[in-house]
């Protein structure tokens, strides 16, 4: 049995977003997975932020960040005050959106649904550097 890792620096912005990790996801098992089986671990070492496996590009990952700004407005109710006005619901989203998924690897790739993809998402604009870890496990 096999473990290898690589961390991903990124770059999300001062906006909240859902970020597409598919392709790196893939890159990734390119160079490790080699035709192998396995399972892809992707995590997101912050208090603010998860990882999400859900169609992109038809409006789904704009739903989920409506869906995320009704459940956790940007207003002042939040215990967690530091940072900008409603930054303690960027500490509760990781409740919501889980800061890590494991994926199946089925011939060196993930092993997806047709429309599928590996996201991150961050609603915190305070802290526009993220870090991912990538784990495959074989």
């Amino acid at each position: 049995m096999a473990f290898r890792t690589l961390i991903l620096e990124l770059t999300t912005g001062s906006r909240e977003t859902v970020l597409d990790l598919t392709d790196r996801c893939n890159a990734f098992l390119g160079n490790v997975a080699a035709g192998r089986d396995g399972l892809l671990n992707v995590f997101v070492p912050h208090a603010t932020a998860g990882v999400a496996v859900i169609e992109t590009g038809a409006g789904s990952d704009d739903d989920l960040l409506a869906t995320l700004r009704e459940l956790l407005p940007a207003d002042d109710r939040w215990r967690h005050r530091h940072g900008s006005p409603g930054h303690g619901r960027d500490h509760v989203l990781p409740g919501l959106v889980a800061p890590h998924a494991t994926i199946p690897v089925l011939g060196g790739r993930l092993a997806l649904g047709t429309w599928q993809s590996v996201v991150l998402v961050d609603t915190n604009g305070d802290n526009p550097r993220r870090t991912v870890r990538l784990s495959f496990l074989d």
